[in-house]
Formats: C-alpha cells, structure tokens, sequence
C-alpha cells in the first residue's frame, strides 16, 4: 500500500498558475514502476479524470479541458508526482487529488475505478 499527499494548492485569480505536489510513501513503493495521475472534484459533481502519467513518464494523457494548459510529470527517484498548471479558469476550481494504481502498471490510466490508493487532496480555488 502506498500513502500518498498533496500539496501546493491555493486560491489564485484567473490566468495565474499553480504546481501541485503529490508525495508518495510506502516501503514497496517504487515508483518507477507504477503509472499514476491526477483527478480532482468540484462541490456536488463526481470525481473526473485530469491527467495520467506512465510509470516511465514518457507517455501522458489530459482530459481535454486541462490539454494544453496543464503538464503531469513524475520524479521516480524522489517519488514525487507534479502537476503543473497554467492558464487556471474558474471551472477548474476543486480538490485535487493524485492517485496510484493497486499493482505496477504502464499507464497512463484514465479510469478512477483502476487505482486503488488515493490522497486527501488539495483544494484550488480559481477566482475570476
């Protein structure tokens, strides 16, 4: 089981950018092996999908609302996963929360019903 934390959150104002932290912790946790992502949560809607990584991070994919404007990246040898994110509207308002899968995976992985270990979140407020 891994245990997971993210940081980096906040409120900002329309077109400002924000980097999310997710630090990973487990003692057979290797990152390296493992894809992992992002999703987040608004008030009264359901979990979606923001952007997933593979376990080399060589290959990514984006929910079409964030392409372009956010970037996932991964440190395996810090575990630590980032989100970086850039042009921030008010629609992107919500907790954010990173993810990892219950075994090692390729990835990326869209699906949130895939991963198994969850953090608390981060909540990022976007004003307009």
């Amino acid at each position: 089981q891994v245990q997971l934390v993210e940081s980096g959150g906040g409120l900002v104002q329309a077109g400002g950018s924000l980097r999310l932290s997710c630090a990973a912790s487990g003692r057979t946790f290797n990152m390296h092996m493992y894809a992992m992502g992002w999703f987040r949560q608004a008030p009264g809607k359901e979990r979606e999908f923001v952007a997933g990584i593979s376990w080399s991070g060589g290959s990514t994919d984006y929910a079409d609302s964030v392409k372009g404007r956010f970037t996932i990246s991964k440190d395996n040898a810090k575990r630590l996963l980032y989100l970086q994110m850039n042009s921030l509207k008010p629609e992107d308002t919500a907790v954010y929360h990173c993810a990892a899968p219950p075994r090692a995976f390729t990835g990326p992985i869209t699906r949130p019903h895939d991963y198994s270990d969850w953090g608390q979140g981060t909540q990022v407020t976007v004003s307009s």
